[in-house]
């Protein structure tokens, strides 16, 4: 028999051994990628909680609605007061001065006042009455005809009405001050009582349309809180099992914020539906009584500044309501 050949000593140091990975790799990723991520994710959180209010329409709906009553109603008396606003700047005049003339004062004499008056810079348009003018102005509308018939002599003054160029009340007074030292001049007179009362009623409004728009705010507010807070309820059995995977509550927050944002947009929009019909509906009826006054007034809408504004403070009392909503019910809610 053949003896085997004794086997030849293996060199250790000669052997390639394959290199063993050791831990784990990590992998960075760049800002671009996370950015890119998040907002994927926005946008697939924000299109499931738009499908998930469309999934239940009815209870969607009566959200809205309540919302957009309630937001429509400041909004709609907003749009009042501006163009109460607007009717009152488009009047002929916002105050009128009354030369009251001396009664040794010709018809003449003050007839060339009136237009002396009229070239000056500060006055828009003058207008003269004569004594005989306004003796019938007087009978007609006191009732006193036939006993002003027996007078032997007319005991009105002619009068001189200057209407101001500019519609401040205080520069008409300084006017009204100038005036009454002329000299064919007994007294001069601001008939600008009525403007005071108008622009009082109307700062009170603007008032009562801020202090309207917050209360009703306040009620938008606690409507998105309360309907939010139902929500997280009906799906804290998700809740718990999200977060015991791991889920932040940034994560499980982002779905109810965007619902939150959906409700406030969409009620802001119904809102502008709303007072846009009801514009839309007695703007015939204005336009009927405006001709009547031979008026060229016109309704205006919010415009697209406060528009913009309206979806904008909607849209963001929605996202606050749901935020409040969920920073206080979210922590109760904790796997055991």
């Amino acid at each position: 028999m053949k003896r085997a050949a004794p086997s030849r000593p293996v060199n250790k140091t000669t052997v390639n051994k394959p290199s063993v990975p050791r831990g784990a790799s990590v992998q960075t990723t760049t800002f671009a990628q996370r950015f890119k991520s998040y907002r994927n994710h926005h946008k697939v959180v924000a299109l499931e909680s738009l499908q998930r209010l469309l999934s239940t329409p009815l209870p969607t709906l009566m959200t809205v609605m309540v919302l957009a009553i309630a937001i429509a109603l400041p909004a709609g008396l907003y749009v009042m007061l501006k163009n109460a606003q607007l009717l009152s700047r488009d009047w002929d005049g916002s105050a009128q001065i009354s030369l009251y003339l001396k009664q040794n004062v010709s018809e003449l004499d003050g007839k060339g006042l009136a237009k002396s008056l009229e070239r000056r810079v500060d006055i828009g348009r003058t207008q003269f009455i004569s004594k005989e003018q306004a003796l019938e102005e007087f009978q007609l509308l006191s009732g006193f005809g036939d006993l002003l018939q027996e007078l032997d002599e007319n005991p009105l003054p002619a009068v001189v009405v200057v209407y101001p160029a500019q519609r401040d009340a205080a520069q008409a007074e300084q006017l009204r001050i100038s005036l009454d030292d002329f000299q064919q001049v007994e007294s001069a007179e601001l008939d600008a009582e009525w403007v005071q009362r108008l622009h009082a009623m109307l700062d009170l409004g603007e008032r009562l349309v801020f202090a309207l728009g917050l209360g009703l705010g306040l009620a938008v507010l606690l409507v998105v809180i309360n309907t939010i807070r139902l929500a997280i309820e009906a799906r804290r059995d998700e809740i718990i099992i999200v977060k015991m995977v791991g889920a932040t509550d940034a994560f499980v927050r982002r779905p109810f914020l965007y619902c939150g944002l959906w409700y406030g947009l969409a009620g802001g929009i119904t809102a502008l539906i709303i007072i846009e019909s009801v514009l839309f509906w007695v703007d015939s009826p204005v336009g009927q009584l405006a001709d009547l006054y031979s008026s060229n007034f016109d309704l205006s809408g919010l415009g697209f500044g406060n528009t913009l504004s309206l979806l904008l403070t909607s849209a963001f009392i929605g996202w606050l309501g749901a935020w409040l909503a969920v920073g206080q019910h979210l922590r109760a809610i904790e796997p055991r």
